[in-house]
């Protein structure tokens, strides 16, 4: 297998209602996606971990395009899924992809937990190591890890910045969770 060179892969940066997110992806489709982290060289540091030499575009291919506008619009309330995505998972662990792809069928306003996907992958005491495998998602918001909760509907293992308090914000954009009192 050819292994790719340092300018296979772009990336972009976009505004969002929670914040600037970033996409990097190379011919086989989608290698990483970012929340902030802060500032944009850190944005850009994260998405660089699995997409090594990534050159920023103004100008995505028509199908990262259609994405970064239903991340915007999801991020905004709008029911999108995001399922569609061609995934780049070069990299990733068997395990780890097996959790991918269940994750990724988890429809907007939908919740799972951890013991739901082990259950599905035929051992629910896998709900720890089913939580370590969406802790290391490439692909957080595409492959929905924020829909998968702990028993009782407990907000953990959330590793995107914000943790928890940003998963529950999700999950109230998407109308998977009822908005507070203050929200």
């Amino acid at each position: 297998m050819r292994k790719n060179s340092v300018t296979d892969y772009a990336y972009i940066l976009f505004d969002t209602a929670l914040g600037r997110c970033g996409l990097a992806w190379g011919a086989a489709g989608l290698r990483a996606v970012s929340f902030t982290h802060g500032d944009d060289a850190a944005t850009v540091a994260h998405l660089k971990k699995r997409a090594p030499g990534a050159v920023e575009t103004e100008n995505p291919p028509p199908e990262i395009a259609r994405l970064i506008e239903d991340v915007i619009a999801l991020f905004e309330g709008g029911k999108r899924d995001l399922s569609y995505a061609m995934l780049d998972a070069e990299g990733v662990e068997p395990f780890d992809l097996s959790v991918i792809e269940l994750t990724k069928d988890i429809g907007p306003g939908e919740l799972k937990t951890y013991g739901d996907l082990a259950r599905a992958l035929g051992d629910v005491g896998h709900a720890r190591r089913v939580g370590q495998a969406l802790g290391r998602n490439p692909f957080p918001i595409v492959v929905p890890c924020h829909r998968v909760v702990g028993a009782g509907g407990a907000m953990t293992g959330f590793s995107a910045p914000g943790g928890a308090v940003l998963k529950r914000r999700l999950l109230k954009i998407e109308g998977a969770l009822e908005p507070e009192l203050f929200d």
